[in-house]
């Protein structure tokens, strides 16, 4: 983890998520140096995203919920209100990893007893988020462009996606989500727990 891919953390949101992050450490009886190793994160990084004192990247969220086996929409669930069957545009929690120019918002948030979610992304004109590994090992997920152009690699496969293309995959290794275009991508995620 690079200094510059960190932002300091000023919303409530990133207060209640490093809560939780400290949370899910210690239920598995963790200590900083051991999920350092686990994750590849620094010590000094992960204390400080517990802490809030930085707002993680999206990078950082996938790495540790890759070691918590949590998908990132359901660790966003668990430092919000429990969700409503119905999610009013208004109330769909809208999360911002400024780094990388990527917006994220839960559209249809994880549900107790559902294994689907459904997530609008968008990635600014030059936009480059890579994950090293899936959340979930087997993760199923369903892109969906719906304005713009994207490029996701998978299993070392480059796959070019222009609007109303849909690309479907089970995850298992690295992914990369690249918005290469002038204008912004825009895209549904639709996310199935294995």
């Amino acid at each position: 983890m690079k200094p510059d891919d960190l932002v300091a953390a000023s919303d409530p949101v990133d207060v209640r998520l490093g809560a939780r992050l400290a949370e899910l450490r210690a239920e598995h009886g963790w200590s900083l140096g051991e999920l350092a190793e686990r994750t590849g994160v620094s010590r000094s990084t992960l204390s400080r995203a517990e802490r809030a004192e930085i707002s993680p990247t999206a990078s950082l969220l996938n790495r540790l919920c890759g070691v918590y086996g949590r998908t990132m929409s359901r660790l966003l669930s668990e430092v919000e209100a429990e969700p409503a069957l119905l999610v009013r545009a208004a109330e769909q929690p809208v999360w911002e990893d400024h780094t990388s120019g990527f917006l994220r918002r839960s559209v249809s948030p994880p549900h107790t007893g559902l294994r689907g979610e459904l997530v609008e992304g968008r990635l600014g004109a030059g936009a480059d988020i890579a994950y090293d590994r899936p959340p979930v090992p087997g993760l199923e997920q369903h892109i969906w462009v719906l304005e713009g152009a994207l490029d996701v690699t998978a299993q070392d496969v480059e796959h070019h996606l222009d609007a109303g293309d849909c690309l479907r995959l089970r995850v298992w290794g690295p992914t990369r989500f690249r918005c290469s275009g002038r204008d912004e991508a825009r895209y549904v995620l639709a996310v199935v727990l294995p």
